[in-house]
């Protein structure tokens, strides 16, 4: 039987701005831009007592809570404390796969220290990470993957959940589908829809019935509530893709000043950081990202093997004319990645 645990530290960004500054532990914070059309990445526990959320638009979380300090955030000391954080799990474990700077799923099944038991291994950690940073982590413990991450929000912040191979039915049968990694907002309605609440609804139904009801996806929720999960710890996990994007001051509806903005700032900018790419990894397709002042958002994207002006610009205006042309306050651009350099012919935008 296989030990994970998946860490996830308690409010990040955050929790490092109030470490350092201790005065703004003591009222709601946010990371985020200057500007009120800037984006929070976090929020205090605080802030989010008033509904302020992460994703959420600096000018909305005002509203939602006058207060809210916003603080600009420090990507690079972010960056030097996840690594200090993931040389504590190297004391451990060979087994690490990081999902971003504040999480990651850990491997133990071999670790002879704490007895070999995976509570205590998580337990230790959480106490080294606390002594060396300053800071709190959760940790969920299970026999299988998917449930370790579950559980590590079940008791935040600061907590732990453990779910031993025998709990496994019994917590599966009453978690919630809203709760396992995949089932978005669509996916949940859809769900709900169909009287499926929780793992004992997709239980009583066959292998067969949830993929004609769901797809591909039906097929997955079908085994992870069967509690099936042979997924092991990714220690190399690849990038698929690359992007930029820029959120205006002012919506923007005039399609030349946007066009204008995706060729002097964003593909230089996409250039740029695609570069170190460019001999390693064949480029796949182009893709154009555009939210519209109501936040709703669309994706344009066509096979394409390098970064072309043309292309991204008519991918823009595809993009925006989909939504009937509404004023845009955010434009983003990416490349798709494949597996290894490319010398085929680029492919036409409609190929």
């Amino acid at each position: 039987m296989r030990k994970f645990i998946h860490i996830d530290m308690d409010c990040f960004y955050a929790a490092v701005e109030m470490r350092d500054n201790p005065a703004l532990a003591k009222v709601p914070m946010a990371i985020g831009g200057n500007s009120h059309r800037g984006v929070l990445s976090t929020a205090n526990y605080i802030a989010r007592e008033f509904g302020v959320r992460s994703a959420m638009s600096n000018y909305k979380a005002k509203q939602l809570c006058p207060q809210l300090v916003i603080v600009p955030g420090r990507m690079q000391v972010y960056k030097e404390v996840s690594q200090q954080i993931r040389q504590i799990f190297a004391r451990y474990t060979h087994l690490i796969e990081p999902l971003s700077l504040d999480e990651a799923y850990l491997d133990v099944t071999e670790c002879e220290v704490c007895q070999g038991s995976a509570t205590l291994i998580a337990q230790q950690i959480r106490t080294d990470i606390y002594n060396e940073t300053g800071l709190t982590a959760s940790a969920g413990v299970a026999p299988i993957k998917f449930l370790a991450k579950i559980a590590s929000d079940e008791n935040k912040p600061n907590g732990q959940c453990v779910i031993t191979p025998t709990q496994v039915d019994d917590f599966i049968d009453e978690l919630p589908l809203r709760k396992i990694p995949g089932v978005g907002k669509v996916t949940h309605e859809k769900l709900l829809a169909c009287g499926l609440v929780t793992g004992r609804d997709i239980k009583a139904l066959s292998q067969d019935e949830m993929a004609q009801r769901f797809g591909k996806f039906g097929n997955v929720l079908w085994r992870r509530c069967q509690g099936v999960d042979d997924r092991g710890v990714e220690t190399e996990r690849v990038r698929k893709s690359v992007g930029v994007e820029t959120t205006f001051e002012k919506d923007i509806k005039d399609l030349a000043q946007l066009k204008a903005i995706l060729c002097d700032k964003l593909i230089p900018e996409l250039t740029r950081r695609s570069a170190r790419y460019q001999t390693e990894r064949a480029f796949t397709k182009l893709g154009v990202k555009v939210k519209f002042y109501d936040f709703s958002q669309t994706t344009k994207e066509c096979q394409c093997h390098q970064i072309d002006k043309d292309i991204l610009c008519t991918l823009l205006e595809q993009a925006v004319a989909r939504y009937g042309n509404k004023p845009v306050r955010l434009v983003g651009v990416q490349i798709g990645l494949g597996d290894a350099p490319s010398n085929q012919v680029q492919m036409g935008l409609f190929n």
